[in-house]
């Protein structure tokens, strides 16, 4: 049985909302390393009233981990990281759950999209879609006026076409 979704009265803002989708089609448990531009998301999972369970992680690759071996055992994860964390992540994402089909939802910050972030995002940022489409992950671009929608899709890859999903959050949330 899923875990319950959070109360109409606490869907205020774009986070509220992923989170609330994210629960209602399943999601059990979260890890990942904070980045600034999901901090809304952040919040709700340090919450003690959060229904789903939060596991940080080091590093993005550790984090691919802990979801791979709650998703082969039963578990529904969501891996959170900045799009430099992907990178470096890559070698996990192609050696392991691409290979042997433990595909993940990933919640991907874009930092670097319009060249208005520090330097060192600004290659994986201009490159990132690029990158995503190499390894055949599909990518869904975050609309703030359509979070529920477009959450909605980016699970809707994942489930329906059993695939690695990317939600790519371009703005904080």
């Amino acid at each position: 049985m899923p875990p319950p979704a959070l109360s109409p009265e606490l869907k205020m803002n774009a986070a509220e909302i992923i989170m609330d989708t994210l629960l209602a089609n399943g999601t059990t448990h979260f890890t990942g390393v904070p980045c600034s531009l999901l901090k809304g998301l952040f919040r709700l999972l340090e919450d003690p009233e959060c229904p789903a369970r939060y596991l940080p992680a080091p590093r993005e690759d550790s984090a691919l981990g802990v979801a791979s071996g709650l998703a082969v055992a039963g578990a529904r994860p969501v891996v959170l990281m900045q799009n430099s964390g992907l990178g470096y992540s890559l070698n996990v994402v192609t050696s392991f759950n691409l290979i042997y089909d433990v595909h993940l939802p990933l919640i991907v910050s874009w930092r670097g999209h319009d060249d208005n972030d520090a330097v060192e995002h600004d290659v994986i940022g201009r490159e990132l879609t690029r990158l995503l489409d190499v390894f055949g992950l599909a990518w869904t671009v975050l609309d703030r006026d359509r979070p529920a929608e477009c959450t909605q899709r980016f699970l809707d890859d994942h489930d329906v076409h059993a695939r690695t999903s990317v939600l790519l959050v371009p703005d904080g949330i």
